[in-house]
């Protein structure tokens, strides 16, 4: 049985702040989704039986994405393995494989209109490959069907089976590989507690030794009691990586069940970050309270081709 609730214990000290702060600032407020897209595509992925992580992790962007049109899906199911204290998708027993994904999921991105398409996940601990084959069929169907679009995939991590995973994933060829180191080393153990940052770093640096020509990409959310100078020591790890496109957005608690929220960065702030991360060397950052890894991912992936 599935669940959204879970306890959450915080690990570690912060000097940052010391006690979750109350009352979102007026920067992170968003309108309730009611565009005639957003239930157009509602509707859709019902009838085809897709799931979205706009929908399964309660994204704030999803009026403003789905009115463009635009969706992030998951596969794999709705139930993920794992239990990180930030994320809203469902934990428990994870139901079979859906046999007609791939065909579906295409089906979708042609009904839309998508030219660029981004894939996720939840975690699949209990399937022999994490569900690395799945990901891959998906690829391949898309390729058959939608030939012109391009694929970014957000993967897990494949903790203890990284390498065969990781090449069955790049043998399909994804023109983006993207996967998020979401915090600092020092919370994963509250944050990401069946996760390892140097497991999730060389996930992404051994994508690019595999296919150089694939852009790779992460993100980290920030307000979970990290420190600065911990968010700079992430950032010269993603570019030890190779990493070419950074996400850098505010974390927001879906409920108060999860990690409580430890500072809101302000607009000035994120455009600092993201100045620095420019200076860094990152191809493409998008930095701000409301980026998410696949906001906008489109037009990130399009500017970082122009430059």
């Amino acid at each position: 049985m599935s669940r959204k609730v879970i306890p959450i214990q915080v690990v570690g000290s912060t000097t940052q702040q010391e006690q979750p702060m109350a009352g979102k600032p007026k920067w992170l407020k968003v309108r309730a989704p009611m565009s005639k897209e957003y239930q157009n595509i509602t509707k859709m992925m019902r009838d085809l039986k897709l799931n979205t992580v706009c929908e399964e992790a309660s994204c704030p962007n999803i009026g403003d994405c789905w009115k463009q049109g635009s969706a992030t899906f998951m596969i794999l199911g709705k139930v993920c393995t794992r239990t990180c204290a930030f994320c809203d998708v469902a934990t428990g027993k994870p139901d079979e494989v859906d046999p007609n994904e791939a065909i579906n999921l295409a089906k979708a991105v042609a009904k839309i209109g998508l030219k660029h398409v981004v894939i996720t996940s939840v975690d699949r601990d209990d399937l022999k490959d994490g569900g690395a084959g799945h990901y891959a069929t998906v690829i391949r169907e898309l390729k058959t069907r939608q030939p012109e679009v391009t694929i970014e995939i957000l993967t897990p991590d494949f903790q203890r089976k990284l390498d065969s995973c990781l090449d069955t994933i790049m043998d399909s060829k994804p023109d983006i590989f993207n996967h998020n180191l979401e915090t600092v080393p020092r919370l994963y153990r509250s944050i990401r507690p069946g996760a390892r940052y140097f497991t999730s770093l060389r996930l992404l640096q051994r994508a690019k030794e595999i296919d150089p020509n694939v852009v790779t990409k992460s993100g980290i959310m920030v307000g979970l009691g990290e420190e600065k100078d911990e968010v700079l020591q992430v950032l010269d790890d993603m570019r030890e990586a190779g990493i070419d496109i950074l996400t850098i957005g505010q974390y927001l608690r879906p409920s108060q069940a999860h990690h409580p929220v430890m500072k809101y960065w302000t607009p000035e702030e994120f455009d600092d970050l993201k100045y620095i991360a420019e200076k860094k060397g990152f191809g493409m950052v998008a930095s701000g309270p409301l980026v998410r890894s696949s906001f906008h991912a489109d037009e990130v992936f399009q500017a970082l081709k122009l430059r």
